[in-house]
C-alpha cells in the first residue's frame, strides 16, 4: 500500500504520521497508508510541525512555500499540502514501503 497521496486544488496531499521527540530526524517510509517521519523537536508550541515541513522540504526538495500544513496541529495524523505537483509526480517521490521493522 502506497502513502496516501490525493489531488488537491493547489497541488496533492499527503497523509503523514509523525513521531516527535526521536533521536534524529528523518523520513522512514510508508506504513498503513502513510509517510511516517521522525523529528526530534517536542511537540510543543508547534515545534514538531515546524520540523516536520522543514524535513519533508529538504527530503523532497522544495520551496518553503510548497508546503502547508492542512490538518492535523495537535495530532500525530497529519495532512500536507504540496503546491506545484501533481499526486503522481508527489507519490514518486515518495520512499519505498519498509515493512521490514
Amino acid at each position: 500500500m502506497a502513502a496516501a497521496v490525493t489531488a488537491h486544488a493547489e497541488g496533492a496531499t499527503l497523509a503523514v504520521r509523525v513521531q516527535p521527540k526521536a533521536k534524529k530526524n528523518a523520513v522512514l517510509g510508508e506504513r498503513a497508508g502513510a509517510l511516517r517521519v521522525s523529528v526530534t523537536a517536542p511537540p510543543e508550541d508547534g515545534r514538531a510541525n515546524d520540523a516536520v515541513l522543514a524535513l519533508l522540504r529538504d527530503h523532497f526538495k522544495l520551496q518553503r512555500s510548497q508546503l502547508a500544513l492542512l490538518s492535523g496541529q495537535t495530532n500525530r495524523n497529519k495532512v500536507i499540502l504540496v503546491r506545484g505537483v501533481t499526486p503522481q509526480q508527489l507519490a514518486d517521490l515518495i520512499p519505498a514501503s519498509d515493512e521490514g521493522d
